[in-house]
Formats: C-alpha cells, structure tokens, sequence
C-alpha cells in the first residue's frame, strides 16, 4: 500500500538547496549521512492535469508548496530572503505565485480555494 510520496530536486548547488528547504522554508529535515537532508514536509496532495496549448508539454513535473494564506506566506518568506519572479494571481483553483530556488528552479506557491 502506498503510505507516502518522495519528490527529488537535481540541483547544480545542491548544498545551497538544502538550506534554502531547511533555513528560508523551515522544512524539518534528517541527515541520513554525508550531509544529505531528507525533507518531512507536513502533508501532500497530488495532481494530474491534462496538456494543452496554455500548459507545459507531457511529461512536465512540477514542484508546489501550498498555504493558508498566500500573502501572509509571501511577506514571511521576503522577510527570510526568498525572491519572488511574479505578484499573485487568481488561477481559479486558487491564488499563485513562483519563487526561485538555489539551481535554478521555480517553484509554485499557492493558496488553493478547495478543501483537504
């Protein structure tokens, strides 16, 4: 029985990751050796949207973090250095925004309107 899900990053500054995930999002993490962070965050959901002219290609996969509240997250996690690419926007589903991470990622964050 599935229990749970594992995502990866392959980073170019994967130490500098690790503590963009540790110290600037505050993911609880344990060291399993050699400096190599395994990352617990508090819960997850997945998604599978189809393609089309207005999304990314098959075989996209992509990283988001989601929040109570999307401004509140936004000015805590300025505060602590993370640089925004866009202001938020209405997608339907929710409100969203991108941030940069060390390797060069976009990562979502986004504030949804259905319930878990």
């Amino acid at each position: 029985m599935i229990r749970g899900m594992h995502a990866m990053f392959y980073s170019s500054e994967a130490e500098a990751l690790r503590a963009f995930l540790r110290d600037k999002l505050q993911l609880a993490a344990a060291d399993v050796g050699d400096g190599w962070l395994i990352f617990d965050p508090p819960e997850a959901d997945l998604g599978v949207h189809p393609t089309g002219s207005d999304s990314p290609p098959s075989g996209t996969a992509e990283v988001s973090f989601y929040c109570d509240d999307i401004e509140e997250t936004v000015a805590d996690l300025r505060a602590r250095g993370v640089e925004f690419t866009q202001a938020v926007e209405d997608h339907g589903y929710g409100f969203v925004t991108y941030f940069k991470v060390p390797g060069g990622f976009r990562v979502q964050l986004y504030e949804p309107r259905y319930q878990k």
